[in-house]
């Protein structure tokens, strides 16, 4: 197993004694891991050093990858559009060059992505739940390597592995040539290659008749090759998985990785989304304190129960107060509106315990006073979608966070119904989504039943391209993509994420909304 180093203090006027029965562990030095493929099956545990840092860095940088993946798969994408999806992704964060491409990063990439590999295994083995969702990603992410490999270094690799298969001889093809095209279904332009494999091996495609069997032995053409190495790279990756959780608990000996390992396996987090000026409504129409009870019909669950909480008890804890000024800020409200705003909401306290206990904190979110991050007048940015759910729980009597990850499924449903979802069988999908700890995906679930007419119609007329569609990762692009579907008509779409320009409304800018 690798072992994860940190810098240890050791005082200059210390020596170190080591034990005479454990001088000859003391020197011992791991030979550096060579990668001779780009793709790889994480048969064996990467067993040299790795810094603390290293360990959780690239553990995270793979939940993105993985992550962008199971959004794919939500999402219904095809896999042509999955992999136009992924190629930047994978790039940025977890990028594997062909030996073919001259790079002096080659061995320092494959080596990031076997550790990181197994840092999940090890995080994601707790849970059956956790296991199979784990092998499936990793499996949909070893397929979209492998389509995209270079034909020989993706032969090289298949040949390295210890199947058990046995390519056809000249013999047995001649002899056998006629069938093994009849029950093969052969096409003019495919290589006459085969190979057999016990039966066992492919009872898929004995299924589907597509493979010729004698006395027990299939004959498989070499284009099912690929699938036969996918399938048992995901048997053999559950097996290991059941393995690890069997020797997890000897984790818990090491209060340095235990903490990361736990963060990990509680937060498969949603895709990093940082946030943009294109996400406010300012350039469409100008929001103002009076507008935002009309304006939270657009919000996304967590800033809808900020907002109900607000209204109920004209009061909200320091965390909330902080997420929900960001977030209106995020949508264009202005400094001075926003004060307006809190004072208004909070009804019952006096002006000069506002002034004292509340206004400064408004004042700093904006950037208005305060030193280091808002010496340039800018203030904090709105919170991402992986920020709420990677932060602290909320304790009693406080109601910041994402509620899919907060709330315990009954409440969680309670509190949906109360906002008028009521469709059981979305209700029921979001509840798996939650039970696997999908929160954003459950997320989004809800804003495409809440938006269905719409969604329907933008796809239908080609009003919006397909990315102005994809996954919402960020409750202020949450906002402003309802706020767009429901005004279809009044206002123009253009990119609807968190970092681009969009349309301004057939009015102009500068109207007043007062919803």
């Amino acid at each position: 197993m690798l072992a994860v180093t940190s810098a240890p203090r050791i005082a200059s006027n210390k020596r170190t004694v080591v034990d005479a029965r454990r001088q000859q562990f003391a020197k011992t030095r791991h030979a550096p891991e060579e990668y001779p493929h780009r793709l790889n099956f994480y048969l064996v545990p990467p067993a040299g050093d790795i810094a603390l840092e290293q360990f959780e860095e690239w553990a995270i940088a793979r939940l993105k990858v993985l992550g962008e993946l199971e959004s794919c798969q939500f999402r219904n994408k095809t896999p042509a559009e999955t992999d136009e999806h992924m190629k930047p992704v994978l790039d940025k964060y977890m990028r594997l060059s062909s030996n073919a491409s001259r790079s002096g990063e080659v061995q320092d990439e494959r080596k990031r992505d076997h550790y990181s590999h197994w840092t999940l295994r090890l995080a994601f083995s707790s849970t059956p739940d956790l296991r199979q969702r784990f092998a499936r990603l990793e499996t949909q992410l070893l397929k979209l390597r492998m389509a995209s490999d270079d034909a020989r270094e993706r032969r090289a690799f298949i040949d390295s592995l210890s199947m058990s298969w046995e390519t056809l001889s000249e013999e047995e093809k001649i002899t056998w040539l006629d069938q093994l095209k009849a029950a093969t279904n052969l096409k003019r332009d495919e290589e006459e290659s085969w190979f057999k494999v016990a039966w066992e091996k492919v009872p898929e495609l004995v299924e589907r008749r597509q493979c010729l069997l004698k006395r027990g032995v299939a004959y498989v053409h070499v284009r099912e090759q690929q699938t036969m190495v996918i399938n048992e790279f995901s048997r053999q990756l559950e097996t290991g998985l059941e393995l690890a959780a069997r020797n997890l608990p000897r984790m818990d000996e090491d209060n340095r990785l235990s903490p990361i390992l736990h963060h990990l396996s509680q937060s498969f987090v949603a895709p990093d989304a940082g946030y943009s000026e294109s996400s406010s409504i300012g350039d469409i129409t100008t929001p103002t304190a009076a507008a935002i009870d009309g304006l939270s019909q657009h919000f996304p669950l967590c800033m809808q129960n900020l907002h109900r909480e607000l209204r109920k008890n004209s009061h909200l804890k320091h965390f909330g107060r902080l997420q929900y000024t960001l977030f209106l800020k995020g949508i264009g409200l202005s400094l001075q509106e926003c004060i307006l705003f809190w004072r208004k909401s909070f009804k019952l306290i006096a002006d000069d315990k506002f002034k004292s206990d509340y206004l400064y904190n408004i004042r700093h979110a904006y950037g208005d006073v305060g030193g280091d991050s808002n010496r340039r007048g800018r203030g904090y940015t709105p919170y991402s979608c992986q920020k709420l759910l990677t932060e602290p729980a909320p304790s009693a009597g406080q109601t910041h966070g994402c509620p899919y990850r907060t709330y315990n499924p009954d409440n969680l449903l309670s509190l949906l119904q109360s906002v008028g979802v009521s469709d059981r069988t979305l209700l029921q999908g979001v509840k798996e989504d939650v039970g696997k700890q999908r929160y954003h995906i459950a997320c989004n679930r809800v804003f495409d039943y809440a938006h269905k007419a719409q969604i329907k119609k933008v796809k239908d007329e080609g009003l919006w391209s397909a990315s102005e569609l994809d996954l919402v990762l960020h409750p202020n692009a949450y906002f402003k993509r309802s706020f767009l579907l429901k005004n279809l008509g009044k206002v123009k779409a253009g990119d609807l994420g968190v970092d681009g320009a969009f349309g301004v409304s057939s009015g102009g800018a500068g109207e007043k909304m007062e919803e």
